[in-house]
């Protein structure tokens, strides 16, 4: 999954069958203001009611558990989708607290966007259904008391939070999904930031609308290079492996060892996933 494009649900749900995203998020939080909440919850009821099939997964993004979130788990968890998302996270019990009110079939999913949750997210994961953290930058910089304009190709401030998220989250098997770029018609700068987030070790980015989708979706893709080259070194050195030939030169590819053979099943695996 790389796309991740958030949804208002007081306007948007009539085009969920056309998106293109992998992920659909449909915002009950901070875009609503407090008087819509509950016709964007009831819209949200009346689509799941519907049944229209739709291709991306749906996660609902709903408010602090303290502040609704709880009342609408429970209003929207006997309806069939991918998982909820809860944001303004501080605390470990926050996530042991989410986990028992949510379905076991579904998933947790959490906006970072505290201070408290980026130094502290990777002793987080209590458990599997927690899957994946979204990168809330620009809230995450008000609780750090830094100001947005922080965010900008190549200061070496944002590049450590994007960084130390990202590993953070690897560490732990939580999905990392960089933050939504808030300038929806610099398209060009938002590929710019998708090459930068994919040569870190990015995989998914949110979205703000069809047009982000389409370059995530291009640009965070497995290219056909990297797939080939992977499947050749790992049938090269399995058959040489036969012979005791742990270390041997590719005429392709250079030497190839055990680490780029391992290194070549990550990139296999991680394809297999994303065809899923």
């Amino acid at each position: 999954m790389h796309s991740f494009l958030m949804v208002n649900p007081l306007k948007h749900l009539d085009k969920l069958p056309k998106i293109k995203a992998d992920v659909v998020t449909l915002n009950l939080e901070d875009a609503i203001a407090p008087l819509k909440k509950q016709e964007a919850l009831r819209n949200i009821i009346n689509f799941f009611k519907s049944g229209i099939k739709i291709e991306p997964k749906i996660v609902v993004r709903i408010n602090p558990l303290n502040e609704g979130g709880a009342d609408e788990i429970k209003a929207l968890n006997g309806f069939n989708f991918l998982g909820f998302r809860v944001p303004k996270v501080k605390t470990k019990q926050e996530i042991i607290d989410a986990l028992k009110l949510i379905n076991e079939n579904k998933e947790l999913h959490i906006s970072l966007e505290t201070k408290e949750a980026f130094y502290n997210v990777r002793d987080w994961r209590v458990n599997n259904r927690f899957t994946t953290a979204n990168l809330g930058i620009l809230d995450l910089l008000n609780s750090l008391n830094m100001p947005q304009s922080l965010v900008k190709l190549n200061n070496p401030t944002i590049e450590y939070i994007l960084s130390k998220f990202l590993l953070d989250c690897q560490s732990v098997g939580l999905r990392a999904v960089s933050f939504m770029y808030q300038d929806y018609n610099n398209l060009d700068e938002f590929k710019k930031w998708c090459e930068k987030e994919k040569l870190m070790g990015f995989s998914a980015k949110a979205c703000m609308g069809p047009k982000q989708v389409e370059i995530v979706n291009n640009i965070f893709k497995m290219d056909t290079y990297q797939i080939n080259r992977a499947k050749e070194i790992v049938e090269f050195f399995k058959k040489h492996s036969k012979s005791n030939e742990h270390g041997i030169m590719h005429p392709k590819y250079g030497f190839i060892d055990e680490p780029i053979y391992k290194d070549a099943l990550l990139v296999i695996s991680k394809y297999r996933n994303e065809a899923l």
